[in-house]
């Protein structure tokens, strides 16, 4: 199985990619890539000769991927700007890359986790027509504290719901 982990955070300390570290862990046998959401601010002139090389590279690792696990913070009850605007650039490649594509969505922030995030983040993926697993992803509250040194989930709960996520993902995969 091939895996893309995408972090809606930049930061090299990140929570949710850490939070993603983890969900690859835990889903086992698989080749995990993560995506680089360093890219140029959504701008339709910047298509003159193409979609630039770096978005490129990314609906390249979509389409690769047999699989997607979207980590996203909660930036003012939103996902990250970062992270909106990859999905602008993701939209403005055809085929669409997301479509049909098997997608799972995690989150580590603030009290609540990142639900507000994930809300969002399930609005946003509509339009992509992915195959989005239904019902709750994981939302891990005060993401600060809630890994060891190993970068590893404390919480046994959250780590039986991750892996539970993952064979989720995993059979989602398989019956494609």
């Amino acid at each position: 199985m091939k895996l893309l982990a995408i972090s809606g955070s930049l930061r090299k300390q990140s929570r949710n990619t850490a939070l993603l570290n983890e969900a690859i862990r835990l889903l086992g046998d698989c080749s995990a890539s993560f995506a680089d959401l360093n890219l140029p601010l959504f701008n339709e002139e910047l298509e003159e000769n193409g979609l630039p090389d770096s978005v490129l590279t990314l609906t390249g690792q979509i389409r690769a991927a047999d699989a997607v696990i979207f980590a996203t913070p909660e930036y003012n009850k939103m996902i990250p700007g970062v992270l909106k605007n990859a999905l602008d650039w993701i939209s403005r490649d055809k085929p669409q890359p997301l479509m049909g594509k098997p997608v799972a969505l995690v989150s580590a922030a603030g009290r609540s986790g990142g639900e507000a995030s994930q809300f969002t983040m399930r609005h946003a993926l509509v339009s992509f027509n992915t195959n989005l697993l239904q019902g709750a992803g994981l939302a891990v509250p005060n993401g600060g504290g809630a890994f060891d040194e190993s970068e590893q989930l404390i919480s046994e709960a959250q780590q039986k719901s991750l892996t539970t996520l993952m064979a989720r993902l995993r059979n989602s995969v398989h019956q494609a």
